[in-house]
């Protein structure tokens, strides 16, 4: 007679993102709540605890939160593995939470490369993937903030998302782990904390499967969003030429604007997406703007550019485009160029004067590209203007590399 061993979900799951990571050093964030607790003991079951950094940040906001980061650090390396901890300073912001979290993982990235991590473990669960939609529900969220917390950006995986809280309770009681509570858990001033101990238990009385409902929102989403992302991407670059991306459905467009912006690092919600698709679609006389928190977007001509100060954001990278092959140099052109475009059939014109013909906005005429014949210094193809006149059809710059649009 056969018997089969019931498999652990926790030691299942985590066991196979250490499988998708591959081999090195993981790393794993624990504050020492339950959920950060379990995660750590099964990655050091799985990965053995001399491939295993346990990494306690300790955000200073209540007392003995030392105490505690030195006890899980301890904690760890009675296991065998690693024991890190960090002293973040939050910054004074409106959001205590949005502060926390910021330098929660700026030092976890700092952390994973100065020792060379192969990734950093979380131990968010389907609860927290179902409270964060919920509260970017009532927040006021665009469809893409239905998407949730995702299973992995970068280099910060979280093996547990699909699991529920009652596994990891199980868990932590099935092996007598230790776990040390925050107090700031209770602190009803957080979002989070009123949403998890208020909100979410009414609105279980009326769906005792809320969290489950929540979190397949969560997957349609992010299934959405692939699709869209897909069709968005080669538009998704600063400085956007916005007749290209107008001629777009909305979705796409908006979300083309909103990758170019994380991409820039400008925060922006739900409630700027019609203003920026505004931008993109109307036909400005001179320029217009629109402020971001920390960023300026403004429509110059066809070009839309992300502005902090004076200086453009996600200027043109020369390193996106190679020359073909031959007698051919790409370069970035120079005061006192000319070149021969073929509207012209032939007449030289400086460049600088090409450009303002063309409209180009001036923070693109900076780093604008040339393509240049050896042999004899002239120019066959600029950028923003096109081939010279008399140059092959296919003698033009091709992408370095794919993923953007030049």
């Amino acid at each position: 007679m056969t018997s089969t061993r019931a498999v652990d979900p926790i030691m299942a799951a985590v066991t196979a993102a250490r499988d998708r990571v591959g081999l090195g050093l993981h790393g794993v964030a624990c504050s020492g709540g339950a959920d950060s607790i379990a995660l750590a003991h099964a990655l050091i079951a799985a990965a053995g605890a001399p491939h295993v950094v346990v990494i306690t940040i300790d955000h200073g906001l209540s007392s003995g939160s030392a105490e505690v980061a030195a006890a899980v650090a301890r904690w760890a390396i009675g296991q065998g593995a690693a024991g890190v901890v960090r002293r973040v300073q939050v910054a004074a912001r409106a959001s205590l939470e949005a502060a926390a979290r910021t330098a929660r993982y700026a030092a976890l990235a700092e952390v994973a490369d100065q020792l060379g991590l192969a990734c950093v473990m979380l131990g968010h669960t389907a609860r927290d993937h179902a409270e964060t939609v919920l509260m970017r529900i009532v927040r006021g969220t665009g469809p893409a903030g239905l998407a949730g917390i995702p299973a992995q950006r970068g280099d910060f995986v979280r093996p547990l998302l699909a699991l529920p809280r009652e596994e990891v309770d199980a868990y932590v009681a099935r092996h007598a782990l230790p776990t040390w509570e925050d107090p700031m858990n209770e602190d009803r001033q957080l979002t989070r904390v009123r949403f998890r101990r208020d909100v979410m238990p009414a609105l279980r009385r009326e769906n005792p499967q809320l969290d489950a409902a929540l979190v397949r929102l969560a997957t349609s989403a992010q299934e959405w969003l692939a699709v869209i992302d897909a069709q968005a991407a080669p538009f998704a670059r600063f400085p956007i030429t916005c007749s290209q991306l107008a001629a777009q459905p909305a979705a796409i467009r908006k979300r083309a604007v909103s990758l170019a912006l994380e991409a820039a690092g400008v925060d922006y919600d739900a409630s700027h997406l019609d203003p920026l698709d505004r931008l993109v679609t109307r036909r400005p006389r001179g320029e217009l703007t629109l402020d971001l928190p920390g960023a300026r977007l403004v429509r110059r001509y066809d070009a839309l550019v992300a502005e902090t100060g004076s200086d453009p954001i996600s200027p043109p990278d020369p390193c996106l485009l190679r020359a073909p092959a031959g007698p051919y140099e790409l370069r970035v052109w120079q005061p006192g160029d000319r070149m021969r475009p073929v509207r012209l059939k032939g007449r030289s014109r400086k460049l600088s004067d090409l450009f303002i013909d063309a409209k180009v906005p001036r923070p693109l005429r900076a780093a604008a590209r040339v393509l240049v014949c050896t042999t004899d210094a002239s120019i066959v193809w600029a950028e923003h203007v096109g081939l010279a006149f008399g140059a092959p059809e296919n003698l033009m710059p091709t992408p370095a590399r794919t993923g953007g649009s030049f």
